[in-house]
């Protein structure tokens, strides 16, 4: 047995035995699943439709399936470079082109639920990574850095987008971390438990959208609607997040799984 072998071997065994475990950062995806909203002059993303073709019955009678309905950046799911206008220009940018390495990665998971807890707008800073980084190390190339907010507990619509008279509210990056974590860690990309991987009033910030800007400028993802990252360890699990391979694919809803 080679050597490569023998880690496959001892990874589905430590499956089996329940040392590794699986655990499922994906939400639900149905007719009720929340959909972003953007301002009446632009073009707006459907909701879930889900039309059975057949169930056992005259139109099938032995076998059920479904017409699916939706847009691309729905539910959890992934962000394609060329889903931002920063990112529409560089290879290997839409899902179908993306190489499949890239979906897998160890995951980072900073925690900032208490500060949310306190204040919604909360952005993740150079100071508060730092500080992270101090305690569990440097964040390594090629990782997933997830964003842990308590956001995914908002199971009512109203509360998880959380749209007020100026616009919603919700945690995100501050435009200096986005960069950092883009350029000098050369992450595969951020996660978070919100609608969208920038803070909900980053229509308003300089540039507008910052995370989106700089990370698919820089040909990284992101992964939108996590759930359970408290069931992850600040370092040490590995995330695969492997969208749907649509040709000029911008986006796709996504299982997101972790080995922990």
């Amino acid at each position: 047995m080679t050597a490569m072998s023998a880690t496959l071997t001892h990874l589905v065994d430590d499956l089996n035995a329940g040392r590794l475990r699986i655990v499922d950062l994906t939400q639900p995806l149905e007719p009720s699943t929340p959909v972003i909203d953007l301002p009446p002059i632009f073009a707006a993303s459907p909701g879930v439709t889900i039309d059975a073709i057949s169930r056992y019955d005259d139109k099938g009678p032995a076998w059920y399936w479904n017409t699916l309905r939706f847009g691309e950046h729905t539910g959890t799911h992934f962000d394609a470079p060329i889903h931002w206008i920063t990112g529409k220009d560089l290879p290997d940018n839409a899902c179908d082109t993306i190489p499949a390495r890239r979906f897998v990665g160890p995951a980072c998971v900073i925690d900032v639920t208490r500060d949310v807890d306190a204040n919604p707008d909360f952005l993740l800073t150079l100071d508060r990574l730092e500080q992270w980084e101090r305690q569990h190390g440097r964040i390594q190339r090629g990782s997933w850095v997830l964003l842990r907010t308590g956001w995914s507990r908002r199971t009512d619509r109203a509360a998880f987008l959380n749209v007020g008279a100026d616009g919603p509210h919700s945690p995100g990056f501050d435009a200096a971390v986005s960069t950092l974590l883009a350029k000098d860690r050369d992450v595969l990309g951020v996660g978070v438990e919100t609608i969208g991987t920038d803070a909900g009033q980053a229509g308003t910030f300089n540039p507008p959208f910052p995370n989106h800007t700089v990370m698919h400028g820089a040909g990284k993802f992101g992964l939108a609607s996590l759930c359970n990252l408290d069931q992850l360890p600040p370092t040490g699990a590995v995330v695969i997040a492997a969208p749907l391979k649509i040709v000029n694919g911008s986006g796709s809803p996504v299982r997101v799984i972790a080995i922990v």
